[in-house]
């Protein structure tokens, strides 16, 4: 069969780098095998969705390069899951109960306190027909619950290798609440048999659902499940879970507020606990040709945000100029040319940096001065004009030859007075930029 892959966000919050390592196995996993890669919306959950986070999700992807082939939305199909749900009613594997949340929370409590595991007791399978009947004429609306056949649940795991799950020792999850609102559970495997989903690549997080889910998929579908690949959830440098809820790490505040290049944050999930050497790489192609499931390793990888800013300085340090030209116009910077960007490009870090260069060589920039008088001794050996790149060794070298002056000694207190910095790119580019004029005007300690 075609490959068919899916990721299902839920529009209750910003994507964060943890979402997006999902997204991005799928969608290289996908591409890798010629299959489709599907988004498909969570948001059955009306209180906590909204179409800002929905429109948001569709954005950070778009920016990430991971275009997908078809779009869903939970919502657009209650009528189905209601179907379904019939199905499964009219089949026995599904029953009301009528327990609130705070009595379930006891008996949870009970259990605990006696030692045993939190598994709901499938009380509501002994109440008669006249007892049920009661209830509902007191106004009680049931929730509907999956009844799991005790069996054990097996698959073959493409990265944890053989699972077995006991059903006994899992709760029948609740697949409708009592207000008619379908849970992800539900209707992510109705999702999956009709959208013809044929892998599912998560986090390991997800494992104990997977053995809830094969049953119910075999309880709504003859076709065999899906194939399950459950890989090791990321956490910080420091060892902490990355969590959405937490806000952790959001795409857009990286993008937007930390200047991060999408190809940066791609070359490094795609590698992040993988056996592969985490490189920069300009093309999701790249990343495509070398992506295999097989290559994921079994620990826990922690991710680095200082890992990913180095990454991002050395992806912008290899871009060419035909990649930025525009966006470069976006952030106030178009009157940079190839010449220029290729110039200072190996000293950024994140693309805006490039305005400061563009002030240092255009000016007007404040100079450091450190020795006047050197400075001014300096500025009576410039070569005469036309400058180009070999003008800054003319002048170093009638300067050491005034000054008996030598290295850092020789080229710092130059370089500070011309760019107020004490590092950046190569003086000898940098030096017929800024011009004769300005070079003077700086030495003297004006700012120009």
């Amino acid at each position: 069969m075609p490959v068919t892959v899916r990721i299902a966000p839920s529009p209750t919050g910003l994507l964060h780098i943890g979402n997006i390592r999902a997204a991005l196995f799928n969608y290289l996993f996908a591409r890798k095998h010629g299959g489709t890669f599907m988004l498909r919306l969570d948001d059955t959950d009306r209180e906590r969705s909204t179409q800002v986070f929905a429109d948001a999700i569709e954005r950070d992807l778009k920016w990430l390069g991971l275009s997908w082939d078809s779009f869903a939305r939970q919502s657009d199909h209650i009528a189905r899951y209601a179907e379904v749900l019939e199905k499964l009613k009219a089949a026995g594997r599904v029953y009301p109960c009528f327990e609130t949340q705070a009595e379930l929370d006891l008996k949870r409590k009970t259990q605990l306190g006696r030692g045993l595991p939190p598994v709901y007791d499938r009380a509501a399978l002994k109440l008669t027909d006249d007892e049920r009947n009661a209830l509902i004429a007191q106004g009680k609306k049931p929730h509907w619950r999956f009844k799991l056949n005790h069996t054990d649940v097996t698959w073959d795991d493409v990265v944890q290798g053989h699972k077995s799950f006991p059903a006994a020792a899992l709760s029948d999850p609740v697949l409708v609440r009592e207000d008619g609102v379908p849970l992800y559970t539900f209707c992510s495997v109705v999702d999956d048999v009709d959208f013809g989903v044929t892998h599912i690549i998560r986090g390991e997080d997800h494992v104990t659902n997977t053995a809830v889910q094969i049953q119910i998929w075999q309880s709504i579908s003859e076709k065999p499940a899906p194939v399950f690949a459950h890989f090791p959830l990321i956490v910080s440098a420091s060892g902490i879970e990355m969590s959405k809820r937490l806000g952790t790490l959001s795409i857009s505040s990286m993008r937007d507020e930390m200047g991060i290049e999408a190809m940066a944050v791609n070359s490094l999930l795609a590698k992040l606990g993988t056996s592969d050497a985490i490189m920069p790489r300009q093309t999701l192609d790249e990343l495509v040709q070398e992506f295999d499931l097989a290559k994921i390793s079994h620990s826990t990888p922690k991710f680095d945000l200082e890992e990913l800013k180095s990454l991002n300085a050395k992806i912008l340090h290899l871009t060419p100029f035909a990649a930025v030209q525009e966006r470069l116009k976006a952030i106030g910077a178009g009157d940079i040319d190839e010449n220029f960007w290729n110039a200072v490009r190996a000293n950024l870090e994140k693309i805006t940096d490039v305005k400061q260069w563009w002030q240092v060589a255009n000016g007007p920039l404040k100079p450091t001065i450190t020795e006047p008088d050197f400075l001014a001794a300096a500025s009576q050996l410039l070569p005469t004009t036309p400058w180009d790149q070999n003008t800054w060794t003319q002048w170093t070298n009638a300067v050491k030859d005034k000054t008996s002056r030598k290295g850092k000694e020789l080229f710092m207190p130059l370089r500070l007075a011309l760019t107020g910095a004490d590092h950046g790119p190569e003086m000898k580019v940098l030096l017929p930029m800024i011009g004769p004029e300005r070079t003077k005007a700086r030495l003297s300690g004006e700012a120009a």
